[in-house]
């Protein structure tokens, strides 16, 4: 799909939870609203602008009737997003810019600032539930928790908090321990029983549930810059269990592969500008991923023309494999047709063997299957290149005739 121009740096971006529409917050206050269609063409559907302020965060309804908008101003709008207009003004919403926003239930909504403060609001109702004041620096991302209807937070303060929003406590029933680094974005892997942060030093943090949210469990080095957004793949993909989509400030919007890690490639380029918000259409479970940085486009990537080609190319690997391996029993062969016998291998012979991960239950660890090693096609680009050793030479038989 072409990239869609706004006219302006866009915040935040949404997408409507059943229709190919497309919601944008700008910094200019305005909220542009684009609808596409599979073929990559794109129309505008509405503008409006609620605020001369920047517009830093959306979320919609569970039924995309409704679209709410909030950012510098402090207000939190509700649009209509059938007429396109502002149905509802709360003022006053937070003392400090409103950093995020997010539907958790459809009576709960979650916004929290750059003082750290997070407040809980019934839609229905003109004032917030509760507030909550233990993160000192700015709420950088929500993650819902349906399961224990548990809100996990990241902050710039450095720390990941849990909030029961069931309970009447304005305090987390847990905190992590200080991270030293500004805790940018988070996503869960693993059906939820894991939780990746992104950092501003590039570096990927596991948190395990069964764990506590005490300290992460990993660390995944390798993004050069701060991993400023997160996003979970299509639940239709084979490996959408621990591969999710990063968007980091050098411009690139990544698919890595996590449990084992792996760096599948490149799905989106932004050149020079950072990438500030990704999200995938239709729930988190349709075709287009938009990212958004600071340039004044939004860029549509269609995932199944990379991920169906590197499945595509994957499988054309194998194949390849196979034909090798069986070249090599053809020329293992005598030539009166005899076949060479193979020796078992010899103890200190290494095995390749498949773990799981190193903090799953006890009962995964008993799963360890020996597998024998496969031939690696010369395709592959993260395979290492033969070292010599130290003090080997490369000689002519010849030399060592006249010893």
């Amino acid at each position: 799909m072409p990239d869609i121009p706004v006219g302006s740096q866009i915040f935040d971006l949404a997408f409507h939870p059943t229709h190919s529409t497309v919601y944008t917050g700008l910094l200019n206050g305005k909220v542009k609203a684009f609808r596409y269609d599979e073929q990559g063409q794109h129309e505008e559907s509405f503008v409006l602008r609620p605020s001369k302020r920047s517009c830093r965060c959306l979320d919609t309804s569970e039924d995309g009737s409704r679209l709410w908008a909030t950012g510098k101003a402090k207000v939190i709008f509700t649009i209509d997003t059938a007429t396109g207009t502002v149905s509802e003004t709360r003022k006053n919403a937070h003392n400090s810019p409103v950093n995020r926003i997010k539907r958790l239930m459809p009576q709960m909504l979650g916004t929290g600032d750059d003082d750290g403060v997070i407040k809980l609001w019934d839609p229905r109702m003109s004032d917030s539930i509760r507030g909550y004041t233990h993160h000192y620096d700015f709420i950088s991302d929500f993650l819902w928790l349906d399961d224990k209807k548990q809100l996990i937070t990241t902050s710039g303060d450095g720390t990941l908090s849990v909030i029961d929003v069931r309970g009447k406590k304005q305090e987390p029933v847990a905190q992590s321990e200080d991270q030293e680094d500004e805790l940018l974005s988070i996503v869960a892997i693993r059906s939820g029983s894991k939780v990746v942060v992104g950092t501003q030093t590039g570096i990927l943090s596991v948190f395990n549930r069964s764990h506590g949210w005490g300290d992460c469990v990993d660390r995944v080095p390798g993004h050069p810059q701060s991993i400023d957004a997160l996003c979970t793949l299509p639940s239709s993909y084979p490996s959408s269990h621990s591969t999710i989509l990063t968007g980091s400030s050098d411009g690139l919007l990544r698919a890595v592969q996590l449990f084992p890690t792996k760096l599948l490639g490149v799905v989106a380029d932004h050149g020079s500008f950072p990438i500030e918000r990704i999200a995938v259409d239709l729930g988190g479970e349709g075709r287009w991923v938009g990212s958004a940085g600071h340039d004044d486009t939004l860029k549509m990537t269609d995932l199944r023309a990379i991920f169906e080609d590197e499945e595509g190319e994957e499988a054309v690997d194998e194949s390849e494999n196979v034909q090798i391996i069986q070249a090599s029993d053809i020329d293992s062969q005598e030539p009166d047709g005899a076949v060479v016998e193979t020796q078992a291998p010899t103890e200190g012979t290494a095995a390749v063997i498949e773990a799981s991960d190193s903090d799953e239950d006890v009962q995964d660890s008993h799963s360890l299957k020996e597998k024998k090693r496969k031939s690696k096609s010369s395709k592959n680009a993260l395979a290492g290149r033969s070292k010599k050793a130290r003090n080997q030479i490369d000689a002519d038989p010849s030399f060592f005739k006249g010893l």
